[in-house]
């Protein structure tokens, strides 16, 4: 990097650094200031309405926004402003998106916002219906091919990097990479069960890795898929981190048994007592171990939870998002490169951490070499992969593309049974889609596409008003 943008960074870090500092001694006071200065620094206009959007917001000091950011900076331990916020902010999106954006413009390709690594498959936990349960655990990523990876993506502007599995903290040396990297933002899926109070106080001391811990809703439902005595310990896990004062949060897969339970306000109110900030909702998929159609949610339980997720969102100081219902807030799918890639802890380049295909391998490719491959290409060109964002997916909505760029590319199945998605499971999942594409599309028509509403409705759900 330049002298130039090395200084232009490192003067941004201290201004932001600054103002969160002055913001945790007293944020509903100065929230609404804060929002005055970063629209100034914004780098494009769209940014700028976003900025003014979360100012009228702020200036509610009851707001759902207003309760949220105080709450997290009050919780949250100094380092995590100095590092995590500063890394997400300044280096992945103030930064980061002009520096994607040159890299792009001069390398004539679509540069993604972050990536996903699952340095292992390795995992003490054997949960039912686990997406990467029939990857092999015997290969992993070096740390030297790691390290190589998250140059690569420094090298594009891409400062924030999702760590998946297997559960990557079976590998203590992770924690080495992250020091290594401190300027960039992890997020790492989890399933807590190794976090002990030596564990969060090193990740408070790093201030640039947040958990995000996974369970299925309460003790019966998290101990029924993912084994007795997991939910205390994930109980536990949380407090050692709240009280360390970490900034972490939760993911839930909602299958057909357990729709109702994560849907509950109990269920959030419990997550944000014990301090989560955010929270990740899936729908489970049949890919990986236990591919089993009767696990996903009914088409009627998928949208109810769109629903739930927007009723969070407007009343819960907690972010929540629900990677497949809330594609209308990012035109469709991410996948393919075009927001992001999953890179197995075998090497392979998958498009999306579901879509278990893959042609290219990091260990004799870059990252900008698979960005411009056939593969991730043809998706891409493909999107937005159906008009309605909210049938994003191409497994699960639009399986017909996924069967099409599978064949095209002569993308391999990059573990056994992978391929079920394309052969044995593609007539019921052609039936899902046909039968979800239903109320999907009434909904669409209805609350999201009628008098140009798409925009405004994605801007509400995000403003929680």
């Amino acid at each position: 990097m330049k002298t130039y943008d090395l200084m232009k960074k490192y003067v941004a870090s201290q201004v932001v650094d600054q103002m969160l500092a002055i913001l945790a001694r007293n944020p509903e006071r100065n929230l609404v200031t804060l929002t005055r200065i970063l629209e100034l620094l914004a780098p494009t206009q769209l940014h700028k309405e976003q900025i003014r959007m979360a100012r009228r917001n702020f200036e509610n000091k009851d707001h759902v926004w207003t309760r949220y950011a105080a709450r997290g900076l009050r919780q949250m331990h100094p380092n995590f402003r100095s590092k995590g916020m500063v890394d997400l902010f300044v280096n992945e999106i103030y930064l980061g998106y002009q520096e994607r954006e040159k890299y792009a413009r001069s390398n004539g390709i679509h540069v993604p916002s972050l990536i996903v690594i699952s340095p292992t498959m390795r995992c003490n936990l054997h949960c039912i219906g686990c997406y990467a349960g029939r990857y092999t655990k015997q290969q992993e990523l070096e740390f030297e091919v790691l390290d190589r990876v998250v140059n690569e993506a420094k090298d594009m502007g891409i400062y924030f990097i999702v760590v998946s599995g297997g559960e990557p903290f079976v590998r203590s040396d992770l924690l080495d990479l992250f020091e290594k990297h401190d300027d960039v933002a992890f997020m790492v899926y989890t399933n807590g069960t190794l976090i002990d109070r030596e564990m969060a106080s090193r990740l408070v001391n790093l201030g640039n890795v947040s958990p995000a811990i996974s369970l299925e809703g309460f003790e019966a439902e998290t101990d029924a898929r993912r084994g007795p005595g997991t939910f205390e310990k994930v109980m536990r896990a949380m407090d050692y981190l709240r009280e360390a004062g970490a900034v972490f949060g939760f993911s839930a897969t909602y299958t057909r048994n357990n729709v109702d339970v994560v849907a509950k306000d109990e269920f959030i109110d419990m997550l944000i007592d014990k301090g989560a900030l955010y929270g990740w909702f899936f729908t489970f998929v049949p890919v990986g171990k236990d591919a089993d159609m009767n696990l996903m949610c009914t088409p009627e339980q998928r949208n109810f939870m769109r629903e739930r997720v927007l009723e969070f969102r407007a009343t819960k100081p907690i972010f929540v998002a629900d990677f497949w219902n809330d594609g209308p807030l990012v035109s469709g799918c991410l996948a393919g490169g075009r927001s992001y890639l999953h890179i197995n802890a075998h090497g392979d380049i998958e498009p999306c951490v579901f879509v278990h295909f893959a042609v290219d391998n990091i260990r004799n490719t870059t990252l900008r070499q698979v960005l411009q491959s056939p593969f991730f290409t043809a998706i891409r060109e493909r999107m937005p992969l159906n008009q309605n964002h909210l049938r994003p997916c191409m497994i699960i909505d639009n399986p017909h593309i996924l069967r099409e760029v599978v064949s095209l590319c002569g993308a391999h199945p990059t573990h056994e049974g992978a391929e079920c998605v394309t052969t044995a499971l593609a007539g019921d999942l052609d039936a899902y889609a046909d039968a979800y594409g239903k109320i999907a599309d009434e909904v669409w028509e209805r609350d999201y596409k009628k008098a140009g509403k798409a925009d405004a409705v994605a801007s509400k759900a995000v403003a929680g008003s």
